[in-house]
């Protein structure tokens, strides 16, 4: 009992006593400041995981994990709010917002390049809603009642009413209208017709067109003839007609299918388990499959591969390579294309990942390794580190902004980070119960709630006990004023009340 109540007196006494005017205080889970390391800044934690305020660069960021966190970056005028993640997020850039509740309630707005403002109401799947200073951009929609979207849904214009019953969409310049969706519909656009009564038979025809690309060259764009009869049953394909490489597919499923090009030739019987024999001339090899995936074995320039799921399997082309042993168990991949070389490991799906991209050009390389849900380690092409302890959601969200700020608190038992550029770094063990800094001139260390501290600055090291005066504060100690000299006396005395 002695023990505790002298250190809730000493910790008073450092947060508002002799120790005010610290720039950086320490006192464990309660209370601490300290320097960013990976980045210029100051970062503040209190009550444990679960507040925090931090300054980097421009930016700052306040966060009671997990309920809220703010992030506010005045240079690029953005910022990002969090409400009990994922369930209400708002995030501005510029005049661009969106506020948006589990998903399914959102509202966003912001400026058009005509600089004209607009603003978009969801309540999905029910109701849609876009006001705007012109009158072209306004639309509303009420599922499945009716009603016009505007560049929703992957189309530059939805109309329908009753849906399923009718729907008319446009994209780009492909208009095709339907008649109890999917069953129905008919087709038209640039050289383009067709139709389809589905399951029983469809069928749509492009002819050959031209555009102007970028470099303002006329360039062909290949036509094609697609027809199906009693899906999924029999299709017959025909594309890129009046290029150097047409294409033809035909299927009878589950008997067979074929395709055949100037480049390729592949075929299936049975499908899709029978034997396949592939031979891609444009890639220069040929591939077996019997049955195809399950058992492959690929030879020529462009490929090989050897496999017989689920026991092995190894392939390698030009530029990438993919092998894996008993899977899942064992999963690694790498891509190959100068200035960069990324490879990446797996076990167990996300139980285990270590990648690592190099920057060929730079000789810089950035690693991240993740074993879940016990650790998540990363390194940048700079060579910053940081190693946290535990990670149960941060494998399986990688580069989750809102899982860093909002939940990675909580259950980071373990922080360590290093930064080779200013030869900066720390530890911290539950939420800086212990907490170590160091730079290249001067080292810190804190226990204990603060009631243990070190620091030596290369010149001189200095302890401190109980928020005390340390011997280089010796000066600061004579100025106190006697009611704060006694504190300290009965801190100290082996007769302190119990």
């Amino acid at each position: 009992m002695y023990f505790v109540r002298a250190t809730i007196l000493s910790i008073f006494i450092g947060l508002f006593g002799v120790d005010s005017a610290r720039a950086e205080r320490a006192f464990g889970p309660i209370y601490n400041e300290s320097p960013l390391i990976l980045a210029p800044g100051k970062r503040v934690e209190a009550l444990g995981p679960f507040l925090s305020w931090e300054e980097k660069d421009s930016q700052r960021q306040f966060a009671l994990p997990p309920l809220f966190s703010r992030t506010l970056d005045p240079d690029v005028e953005s910022e990002e709010i969090d409400v009990l993640y994922p369930i209400l997020t708002y995030d501005r850039y510029g005049s661009e917002y969106r506020v948006q509740l589990l998903q399914v309630f959102s509202f966003a707005g912001g400026a058009t390049q005509e600089e004209e403002q607009k603003g978009r109401f969801t309540l999905f799947p029910f109701y849609f809603q876009q006001r705007s200073e012109n009158p072209a951009f306004n639309y509303t929609a009420v599922f499945p009642l009716g009603g016009t979207l505007r560049n929703r849904l992957f189309r530059d214009e939805i109309r329908f009413v009753m849906f399923p019953l009718y729907a008319k969409s446009w994209r780009k310049d492909v208009v095709t209208e339907n008649y109890l969706f999917p069953i129905v519909h008919f087709r038209k656009g640039d050289g383009l017709s067709g139709w389809q009564v589905w399951p029983l038979a469809g069928s749509e025809r492009k002819d050959v067109t031209s555009r102007t690309n970028s470099l303002d060259e006329e360039e062909v764009v290949g036509g094609h003839d697609k027809r199906f009869a009693l899906w999924p049953i029999f299709f017959k394909t025909r594309t890129g007609i009046g290029t150097e490489n047409p294409e033809e597919q035909i299927s009878m499923l589950p008997l067979f299918t074929s395709m055949h090009s100037p480049q390729r030739d592949s075929s299936t019987a049975p499908w899709p388990l029978g034997l396949t024999v592939t031979e891609d001339r444009a890639r220069q090899y040929r591939e077996i499959g019997a049955p195809w995936p399950l058992i492959v074995y690929a030879y020529g320039e462009g490929k090989n591969t050897k496999r017989v799921w689920p026991l092995f399997s190894r392939s390698s082309s030009t530029n990438q390579e993919s092998n894996f042993y008993l899977w899942p168990v064992y999963k690694y991949n790498r891509f190959y294309s100068p200035p960069l070389d990324r490879t990446r490991t797996r076990i167990l799906f996300f139980l285990y990942s270590d990648i690592l991209e190099k920057n060929l050009d730079a000789g810089d390389a950035l690693h991240r390794v993740d074993f879940w849900p016990f650790f998540t380690f990363r390194r940048d092409h700079s060579g910053n580190q940081r190693l946290q302890i535990l990670a149960p959601l941060e494998p399986l969200l990688p580069n989750n902004k809102s899982i860093e700020r909002d939940y990675s608190p909580l259950w980071s038992l373990w922080r360590a980070e290093k930064n080779p550029a200013t030869q900066a770094s720390s530890q911290s063990l539950l939420w800086n119960l212990y907490r170590r800094d160091t730079t290249a001139t001067t080292k810190k260390c804190s226990l204990l709630f603060g009631l243990f501290q070190y620091e030596s600055d290369g010149e001189a090291t200095r302890f401190r006990l109980f928020h005390g005066p340390s011997k280089s504060e010796k000066r600061q100690a004579d100025s106190m004023t006697k009611g704060e000299i006694r504190m300290y006396d009965l801190i100290a005395e082996p007769g302190f009340p119990r």
